[in-house]
């Protein structure tokens, strides 16, 4: 069923279908991407819901102030000065050609991977406002955002004593396939990069219908589990994620499908070691730098996870590689590497870029490195 629904959802995307002159005006005045929006109004004014279902005004700079707004809530654009939480959004702000608008992060220099967030922080444009879960406020302010982008309501009331507009880019559910891909859309106006983000978009679904394709008709059903145990909790990617849906769109079978709920979501560690007794693939989210090295490696953190069957002799074991998560902007090249791996017979000579396969134990990646 869950293939069923996001090759629907897919191809409602793709194909302009009939529709009344009626409707082909809504379309173009009203935008939906999962819980976000965006409804033109008129030439001098968008609203936008974000992920906390707030009324943002976007109106452009010069243009009359429209009544029944907050401030803070009246967002001047094209925005000129950013800072931002999640590393998506920094890649969404490289997708729409505005990374130079980004003066703000929460991730220190020697983390990143990202040239032009490296080279502007060594130049001191790009500044490191401190961890996500302590902002400096002052360093901040210092840096005169005229916009913050972050998943973390909680700081509205601190950004509206500061006088500075946030977006908030998270929701409490996880963001679907085709939110993940559209996302774009959303934060384009922001920017006046519509164009941009229509170009991207494209250019992912295609790569999307060319996976889809590619993939079709397939008999052999691997079955696939992204999570991870930790010392108090067990953590997965839900069924509604976007890599539950394209798990099931590569003709594979996903055993989180049921659960329902915001990334990373917390399940029980029974539910996470009975799915691992069936599972064949199983994608941690533990990079190398943070433990993942080899299957041994992860049993030892965690012994209970020694009996799950990706970490036998028969199953494959896959670790996303540091630059990962800060790749948003290679969506196409993700989705085609996800599928390579789960289908591996269809996309033979394929060089993983994102994700690294895990080796029985330590000693052959210590050979590897060796050689």
């Amino acid at each position: 069923m869950k293939y069923i629904a996001a090759l629907c959802c897919i191809i409602a995307l793709l194909l302009p279908g009939c529709r009344s002159d009626h409707q082909e005006v809504k379309k173009k005045s009203f935008l939906q991407i999962g819980e976000f929006t965006i409804t033109r109004v008129n030439d001098q004014l968008i609203r936008a819901r974000d992920g906390a279902g707030r009324t943002l005004a976007l109106v452009p700079r010069g243009a009359p102030a429209p009544q029944g707004y907050a401030p803070s809530m009246i967002i001047r654009t094209p925005v000129r000065r950013v800072a931002a939480y999640g590393a998506f959004d920094v890649a969404t702000l490289r997708v729409l050609g505005k990374i130079d608008t980004l003066v703000g992060v929460t991730t220190p220099q020697e983390k990143w991977f990202v040239d032009d967030v490296k080279m502007g922080m060594a130049q001191g444009r790009i500044v490191f406002l401190g961890n996500s879960n302590a902002i400096d406020f002052e360093r901040l302010k210092q840096q005169r955002p005229e916009l913050v982008l972050t998943w973390d309501p909680a700081i509205i009331p601190m950004l509206d004593e500061l006088g500075i507009s946030c977006v908030i880019t998270s929701t409490p559910v996880a963001m679907c396939l085709n939110a993940r891909m559209a996302f774009v859309k959303f934060l384009a106006p922001f920017f006046g990069r519509e164009a941009q983000a229509e170009t991207f978009f494209n250019q992912v679904s295609g790569a999307l219908a060319a996976i889809r394709e590619r993939t079709k008709g397939q008999r052999a059903k691997p079955r696939v589990m992204w999570g991870d145990m930790y010392e108090k909790r067990v953590l997965v990617e839900p069924g509604n994620a976007w890599i539950g849906e394209l798990v099931g769109l590569v003709q594979s079978d996903y055993l989180f499908e049921d659960v329902y709920g915001t990334s990373c979501i917390e399940i029980s560690m029974e539910r996470f070691l009975y799915s691992g007794m069936e599972a064949t693939i199983y994608f941690t989210y533990r990079t190398p730098n943070t433990g993942a090295t080899s299957k041994a490696a992860l049993a030892r953190r965690h012994p209970l996870m020694a009996g799950i069957k990706p970490l036998g002799p028969d199953g494959k074991v896959y670790a996303p590689l540091p630059h990962y998560s800060q790749s948003g902007d290679r969506l196409a090249e993700i989705f085609t590497e996800i599928a390579a791996i789960i289908h591996p017979d269809l996309y033979c000579g394929h060089e993983l870029q994102f994700f690294q396969e895990l080796p029985d134990d330590d000693l052959l990646t210590a050979s590897k490195e060796a050689q």
